[in-house]
């Protein structure tokens, strides 16, 4: 009984626990807030506390909403994508087992992976900013405001069946040969930290499309948050997750395609 916690504490290391659990109840009580709707991209910044807020910081019609989108999006990324890296971080606590410096380690293999999302998520909101410009300057996409998220599903759809998911999906789902390649040890606080970016790049290169579905179905959606992290996390880990992109992918594009012929059979 006695050591039980202690085989607990080895396979869910308590930093990478931690900010998980803190995470998820963070965007659980920020959506359920009043201020849920900045964690969306919308016209708040021109009404209200939203406006009072841009106008009251330097620059603040950006540098507002940057932030909260970007504060918003760390916090996504670490409550869905970190717990689908538990195996690389459990095989990296055993690792550095003993090390005096072990949660400084974790720290930084975790800043690393998270700074490869955010990197992603930079592109991402600036090319959705870009997206709605587009749309509200063009009487005809207005008109036809679902084609976004008609190809939004479509490229997910694709990139399940391309062999760049696949080639990251591998890299990702073995964790020892992967810490052994990136891991040597002279320089171990800049190694966890590269440890840590390159299993992000790696990760974000096999789940960066299934990412932009929250994109369309709201980035605050705490709902959907949890279905696809854990989508996300049996595609990783689970022994018959790699089978699953295709039906994935092929489920995707049917969803795309049904949506499209109901927008356009009413024209016909």
């Amino acid at each position: 009984m006695v050591r039980q916690p202690a085989r607990v504490a080895r396979a869910f290391p308590p930093l990478a626990l931690g900010l998980v659990v803190l995470s998820w109840i963070t965007l659980v009580v920020w959506d359920a807030s009043p201020y849920g709707r900045f964690l969306n991209h919308g016209d708040w910044t021109t009404i209200g506390i939203g406006a009072a807020m841009c106008a009251r910081v330097p620059g603040g019609s950006w540098l507002v909403p940057g932030l909260l989108y970007g504060g918003g999006w760390l916090l996504m990324s670490a409550a869905m994508m970190l717990p689908t890296s538990l195996p690389l971080i459990r095989t990296f606590d055993r690792m550095i087992a003993g090390w005096p410096n072990r949660a400084a380690l974790h720290a930084l293999l975790i800043a690393g992976y998270l700074i490869a999302w955010g990197g992603f998520g930079i592109v991402a909101h600036g090319l959705d900013a870009m997206l709605h410009t587009l749309v509200s300057g063009s009487a005809w996409l207005v008109m036809h405001a679902w084609l976004p998220g008609i190809a939004v599903l479509a490229v997910a759809g694709v990139f399940q069946f391309s062999r760049l998911k696949y080639h990251c999906l591998d890299a990702c789902r073995s964790p020892f040969s992967f810490i052994a390649s990136h891991w040597h040890g002279p320089r171990p606080y800049r190694e966890a930290l590269c440890l840590g970016l390159a299993h992000g790049v790696y990760c974000v290169g096999c789940c960066w499309a299934l990412m932009l579905l929250m994109f369309l179905v709201g980035s605050g959606s705490v709902g959907w948050m949890l279905v696809l992290g854990l989508i996300m996390a049996i595609e990783k880990n689970h022994a018959w997750g790699r089978h699953l992109a295709m039906p994935l992918g092929t489920t995707l594009l049917a969803v795309a395609a049904l949506i499209g012929i109901a927008h356009l059979i009413p024209l016909v």
